[in-house]
């Protein structure tokens, strides 16, 4: 509400769930149709935004929350750990994965959850999204950690090694990376900066993070000379007529018998 009042909205509806999803889609007799409905929100959201896609615009379809760290033998087992349960203590379908170039390492960061399991309040649900979908990844070196990452493609992706900057190049498909061991996600949730309304399942390969861009469209512009048309539209001509579109052909023609 202080971002609202800050940013000078003046319309705005305390609505939510699937239900708020078709009243902006197709308005009611208190809230208005609009044209793009974007935002996080739970299975029923997601589906409902599916469903109205094409009668209005949408950003994304946004599945369970993800979590891929990347770390070697420098980065402290007990951050490792709690960063996974940040994720997996959401959904019991999130997704918690470790990908680390030291067993060592591997071995201390399972020590950990299993500790710090024990203390959450939401155990039961961190507990199922880590028996279902959570995995800690042992690769040969860290370049090889991070072609894991851009197959998976993740929502988070968290690089705790000795020069995170380095592997930065290197990685094409993440919604959002933080780099090094102070750079945990939940600063990126509430206070970072940045929009977190981010792809999920693998999307990430095509889509990026919900932003400005999002709200901006364009048409194409076309003005010819006579000039110009004359030198196109012969080929256009032909083009048309390989076609069989007719109509199409003899809009051209019939500027090029006026032009000549």
């Amino acid at each position: 509400m202080a971002a609202i009042e800050l940013l000078g909205v003046t319309e705005v509806y305390s609505i939510g769930g699937a239900q708020a999803v078709a009243a902006l889609a197709y308005g009611t007799r208190s809230i208005p149709a609009v044209d793009k409905i974007v935002g996080p929100g739970n299975i029923y959201v997601a589906q409902a935004k599916r469903m109205v896609y094409g009668e209005v615009d949408i950003d994304m379809i946004a599945g369970p929350s993800e979590i891929l760290i990347i770390a070697d033998s420098s980065a402290p087992p007990e951050f490792i750990a709690s960063d996974l349960l940040s994720q997996a203590e959401h959904d019991p379908l999130a997704s918690s994965v470790l990908v680390t170039s030291s067993m060592a390492l591997a071995e201390k960061v399972l020590r950990e959850l299993k500790r710090q399991l024990q203390k959450l309040e939401r155990e039961r649900t961190a507990r199922e999204s880590l028996r279902r979908y959570g995995a800690v990844l042992i690769v040969r070196s860290l370049k090889e950690a991070v072609e894991v990452a851009n197959s998976i493609a993740p929502e988070h992706l968290e690089v705790m090694t000795r020069r995170p900057r380095k592997l930065l190049p290197l990685i094409k498909n993440a919604s959002a990376v933080f780099l090094g061991q102070w750079s945990p996600e939940p600063l990126g949730d509430y206070a970072a900066g940045p929009n977190h309304t981010l792809p999920t399942g693998g999307t990430a390969r095509w889509a990026s993070p919900l932003g400005v861009y999002d709200f901006l469209k364009r048409s194409s512009l076309l003005e010819f000379t006579k000039k110009g048309f004359l030198r196109l539209a012969g080929p256009v001509e032909k083009i048309a007529e390989a076609e069989g579109l007719d109509a199409h052909a003899a809009s051209v023609r019939i500027r090029r018998s006026q032009g000549k």
